[in-house]
């Protein structure tokens, strides 16, 4: 039987009316200006409209995490980080994140085990609570030296924490200078931001060491072949920063066995220069004061360090307040030991060469950046502090 005209009319008019109700009731405007003022509003500036976020903090280094919540000017997300009885790790959120976007802040430095678990069950359990996305800030990567098979039957531990923290569920990894670049292709599916600590080294030492050089020439060490791109851009951002007469240098170091260094060349020009050995991490501090030490028998004028990790294993205090090292900058990816012994060389490598540039306002730029959509890549230019 055909439909009459009134039917016809009627059914839209009724629909109308439903959807009007409903958005009455949930205080949703259905007006299509108001629709396109909201679409405007999102695509301002080409940057998406910020979501709501929070910070997450395991317990690998409360103090950094405080720090990036403060200059994000938002509180620390509630929540219990503690251990059961036996040892097992014991995790409550204390608030919602249903449809929140929550960055966990966690790096996987001593005890590295247990820190990575940590995580992994941090990014389970948001993804059980309804968490939008789950981003992992992860200012050291732990593992990261174990980047491919040097020898027969060993696995690839960056490639495996990788695939573990994907199928934990999470959607991105942000980390500072990673040991090497090829770990953000172990992650198929979560995009990874690799920021680089020199971008806050940089201003410091120019303002705080270099003018003690006077206008004698700097040179730019690379411990290794494989950390030449790392000294480059060292070198590069301090010549942007108007530092003239600087130089770049490689050591060629003869191992005995992993960590320690049975013997040292150098490739290039040290004598009568200040030199400045870039890397990513200090362990035991074995191969960095060996280095030190070398190039001060060549005639270097001064040796200093910016180094980003300070694992500081084992006797690596020790070495450093020892050896011939003026400057020891270092990030606080990982915090630092406080626990030395007073009148020892630890203590004086603590209190004397070591100085800590915070990594905070960069990683809580990236965050920002992330939250809002836009690019990260401003973060890799030196600004003067």
């Amino acid at each position: 039987m055909p439909l009459t005209e009134g039917k016809m009319t009627d059914t839209p008019s009724k629909k109308t009316a439903m959807l009007n109700h409903i958005a009455q009731t949930l205080s949703i405007s259905t007006h299509p200006d108001d629709m396109e003022r909201e679409d405007m509003e999102r695509s301002k500036d080409g940057q998406s409209a910020p979501v709501p976020f929070k910070i997450l903090a395991g317990r690998s280094n409360p103090p950094l995490a405080r720090e990036i919540a403060d200059v994000l000017g938002i509180p620390l997300m509630a929540a219990t980080v503690d251990r059961f009885n036996d040892g097992e790790i014991n995790i409550q959120l204390g608030e919602s994140v249903r449809n929140v976007h929550v960055f966990v802040v966690q790096s996987t430095c001593m005890p590295v085990n247990d820190n990575l678990f940590e995580l992994f069950l941090l990014i389970r359990c948001l993804r059980r609570a309804s968490a939008k996305s789950i981003t992992a800030v992860m200012p050291y990567y732990g593992y990261a030296r174990q980047d491919r098979k040097t020898t027969a039957r060993v696995p690839i531990s960056a490639s495996d924490v990788s695939m573990l923290l994907e199928a934990a569920g999470v959607d991105r990894m942000l980390s500072v200078d990673l040991h090497c670049g090829q770990i953000q292709g172990f992650f198929h599916h979560a995009p990874v931001d690799n920021l680089h600590a020199f971008v806050q080294h940089v201003p410091y030492l120019v303002k705080e060491i270099v003018p003690s050089f006077g206008d004698n020439p700097i040179a730019i060490v690379s411990p290794d072949a494989g950390g030449v791109a790392r000294a480059k851009m060292f070198m590069e951002a301090m010549s942007g920063m108007n530092v003239s007469n600087i130089s770049l240098a490689i050591t060629i170091k003869h191992r005995r066995a992993a960590g320690e260094i049975e013997a040292m060349n150098i490739v290039g020009e040290i004598k009568g220069k200040h030199c400045i050995i870039v890397d990513d991490m200090i362990d035991t501090a074995g191969t960095l004061c060996k280095a030190a030490d070398s190039l001060t028998e060549m005639g270097a004028l001064s040796v200093s360090a910016c180094c980003t990790h300070a694992l500081f294993s084992g006797p690596a205090l020790e070495r450093i307040g020892a050896c011939s090292l003026v400057h020891v900058i270092v990030s606080d990816t990982i915090p630092m030991k406080q626990n030395v012994a007073p009148g020892s060389m630890a203590e004086k490598a603590v209190k004397e060469k070591i100085k800590l540039v915070s990594c905070a306002r960069l990683l809580s730029q990236a965050i920002l950046s992330i939250n809002t959509g836009t690019s990260v890549s401003n973060l890799f230019a030196v600004k003067p502090r």
